[in-house]
């Protein structure tokens, strides 16, 4: 990390970027994850549980439902309420917290289990986050994520993303999460064992612009980058995405079913 850039600075857009649309409706169709990361860290039943970054609350969601009680934080209030509006309707009890990945307001050693589905690995100081999930969590309790990789779908649309509007210099990739490279870099001191499983998630649209309308309009990174740009460069971007899209599409009909590859990862403490 470059300590001359100004983390304050790059949190504060991100989190006007994230705050932009409205992510809840991308992140509802990404529900599947939660419940497979759910799964993957072996949750029980009274287990008190924190998810770290959790958006409209997918992981957060996945916990409840097997009786988990759930602390649920992002530091975008709007996401949190979304989040409390699924909760309440399904009639779970879960806490909703502003908080910041970097910065957790909790006790060393207090959570049984620390979720993140894509959330946490956006934090642009990597190693104060990872430092402050671990410390939050109780010896031998589990930290699990689910982390895009570089090479994923997403990763490659970040990377066409970040030719029109780059990334902050000196911060480091959020793709990097989906590394096992970087995991071990992070978590290695850390943890008595780190399982990483590559799994893919499906993007199920009615057609590749129907995802580039999507996205475009709730998808806050895209969404901003959309704003920052003059027409022609609008329209440049919205054709390099549309050909990925193309490319990547496994459907046989107008539709869209594009695979996205993460990780899921689940982190034992020492």
């Amino acid at each position: 990390m470059d300590t001359s850039v100004d983390l304050a600075a790059v949190k504060s857009r991100q989190r006007a970027a994230w705050a932009h649309g409205d992510y809840a409706v991308v992140g509802t169709t990404l529900q599947i994850v939660g419940e497979s990361l759910c799964e993957a860290v072996d949750l029980r039943a009274g287990s008190l549980v924190l998810d770290v970054a959790a958006g409209n609350g997918n992981a957060t969601l996945a916990a409840a439902r097997r009786w988990c009680d759930v602390v649920s934080t992002d530091y975008v209030a709007a996401l949190l309420e979304s989040g409390r509006a699924r909760a309440h309707a399904e009639s779970h009890i879960v806490t909703f917290q502003e908080a910041d990945a970097e910065q957790l307001p909790f006790r060393d050693d207090v959570f049984d289990v620390v979720l993140s589905t894509f959330g946490v690995m956006f934090a642009p100081d990597q190693e104060r986050a990872t430092d402050e999930i671990v410390r939050v969590c109780k010896p031998r309790g589990r930290i699990g994520l689910a982390n895009w990789t570089p090479e994923s779908f997403v990763g490659r649309v970040f990377a066409v993303i970040g030719a029109y509007v780059p990334e902050a210099r000196g911060t480091r990739s959020p793709m990097l999460w989906g590394t096992r490279e970087r995991l071990h870099e992070l978590f290695g001191e850390a943890a008595s064992e780190i399982a990483i499983e590559p799994r893919q998630f499906v993007f199920r649209y009615r057609s590749p612009m129907h995802w580039i309308e999507v996205f475009r309009t709730y998808y806050g990174p895209l969404a901003t980058a959309f704003d920052a740009l003059a027409p022609e460069a609008r329209s440049a971007l919205t054709q390099e995405l549309r050909d990925l899209l193309e490319q990547g599409s496994r459907s046989r009909d107008r539709s869209l079913v594009l695979p996205s590859e993460y990780l899921e990862v689940v982190i034992k403490k020492r």
